[in-house]
């Protein structure tokens, strides 16, 4: 949250890839973003976000889609604010899913995703282990952090921010 309020919001349209409930795009449109976008895989995570937008009196300033940001690319609008909040280490293309959703941004670029430590990569392990034990198709990744950040510059964005935490990289990128 600081790297976006350092960034700037206000009054800006927010695109949010992954973005279950919506509880961060929803605090920002009560902290002044003007259009929120959110788009998840879970119909059920869509109808909750919905159901929370209408009672905090944001319903006429979000819209959810429901599925694969990169099959739904057709569908999204550009937004000068994207996020990718805890969603780059679901998605085994992090590559493809980066610059699609750079391509849909004009002004601000945030994302949160696992750092590349060994305990972070022996616990992304263990998860995947247990999840195909259960049978689940979802799987965890840990991708380079050098890559990601390649991809955004390229793409003509700088650095404004970056946070650790143990498990956590934050940075959010500004054209």
């Amino acid at each position: 949250m600081a790297g976006l309020q350092l960034a700037g919001y206000n009054n800006a349209t927010l695109l949010e890839i992954g973005s279950g409930v919506g509880y961060l795009h929803q605090i920002l449109l009560e902290q002044g973003a003007k259009t929120a976008v959110g788009i998840d895989l879970s119909e059920d995570m869509l109808k909750e976000a919905r159901d929370w937008a209408a009672e905090k009196g944001l319903a006429d300033r979000t819209d959810y889609i429901q599925g694969d940001f990169i099959e739904l690319l057709d569908q999204v609008e550009p937004a000068e604010v994207t996020i990718l909040d805890k969603v780059v280490c679901c998605y085994p293309y992090a590559e493809l899913l980066v610059k699609s959703s750079i391509a849909k941004t004009t002004r601000t670029y945030a994302l949160t995703y696992p750092r590349k430590l060994w305990f972070t990569k022996l616990g992304v392990a263990i998860l995947a282990i247990a999840l195909k034990l259960i049978r689940s198709d979802f799987r965890p990744y840990v991708h380079d952090p050098d890559d990601v950040e390649r991809w955004v510059i390229e793409a003509g964005f700088k650095k404004a921010y970056q946070e650790n935490t143990l498990i956590w990289l934050t940075q959010v990128y500004i054209k």
